[in-house]
């Protein structure tokens, strides 16, 4: 399992009744997570003293409940693969979410050396183009900057886009090479394509369901082989890496590496190597699952 485990401001406390416990710096969360089916008798302090707790209707989405938490507050993240500290700008927002998935940061480590490495042999004109799809609030982004890279980052809201570029300014890291874009993904891909545009490596976070701009149906299952395929075919000569992502409970690490090794492997050679990604929980010394990343490196 892929362990996010380098964080100092962000903490899983406890979990348990289908809900987990969490610090975000100075504040403390309840927020429900599908995936903790077993019970826990709340004996963590958290539990009572949260500044918000998001409570899932039983009719679909949910409401958060505020105990002094701001409307707006910030956590740090130590790169330790790139040497810098990126910021993130929480704010909690519909379904549960405060604008960063924490889980990740193992696949930020991961990536910023590879960039790290790479950007080490070429010249300051000849950076590792990155893109970067379905990048949220950035925080791939502003790892795969902090590392030396060129990033197109993408995403259908125009509300995630600019709260990237938020984080970017507080990263202290908006000067460096990147273009916002906010665009459908498979759209921007195929017009990629087309064009003759060429990535070193690409990252890419699909949902398990969404729309794009214009209103566009995307259902994890249904889309994303097409779009794997067709990002295959923007990876340059000189490839680095891929990075896939799932939430979706049918797509699975195992999913993940044979669709990359059918579509990747194939064409670049190199080696896929697929797990789940988790967080170790401080109450319990387990680590909690949170999904699936795939990954490719030449």
């Amino acid at each position: 399992m892929y362990i996010a485990d380098n964080w100092k401001d962000y903490e899983v406390l406890d979990t348990g009744n289908g809900e987990k416990l969490e610090r975000w710096g100075d504040y403390v969360l309840i927020r429900p997570d599908p995936q903790v089916i077993w019970t826990c008798e709340h004996e963590a302090e958290g539990w009572k003293k949260a500044a918000g707790h998001y409570h899932r209707s039983s009719k679909g989405g949910g409401e958060w409940e505020f105990h002094g938490l701001p409307q707006e507050w910030s956590i740090h993240y130590d790169l330790s693969g790139a040497g810098s500290q990126l910021t993130f700008n929480l704010k909690p927002f519909a379904f549960k979410h405060t604008g960063v998935f924490p889980e990740q940061a193992v696949n930020w480590e991961w990536t910023s050396s590879i960039i790290k490495e790479e950007t080490s042999h070429r010249s300051a004109d000849d950076p590792v183009r990155v893109l970067n799809l379905f990048a949220y609030t950035g925080g791939a982004t502003l790892a795969s900057l902090a590392a030396g890279a060129s990033v197109t980052h993408v995403d259908a809201s125009k509300g995630m886009v600019g709260w990237a570029k938020e984080n970017a300014i507080s990263s202290r890291l908006s000067d460096k090479p990147v273009r916002w874009l906010v665009d459908d993904c498979n759209k921007f891909v195929e017009r990629e394509i087309r064009r003759g545009n060429r990535y070193d490596a690409i990252i890419m976070d699909p949902p398990s369901y969404g729309r794009g701009p214009k209103g566009e149906i995307w259902k994890m299952e249904d889309c994303i082989y097409l779009l794997l395929e067709n990002c295959a075919k923007l990876l340059s000569d000189r490839a680095l890496f891929f990075l896939i992502n799932s939430y979706t409970t049918g797509l699975q690490a195992g999913v993940l590496d044979y669709m990359m090794g059918k579509l990747i492997v194939s064409r670049f050679g190199g080696k896929c190597e697929s797990d789940e990604v988790g967080l170790p929980v401080s109450g319990s010394k387990l680590v909690l699952p949170c999904g699936a990343s795939g990954r490719w490196r030449a």
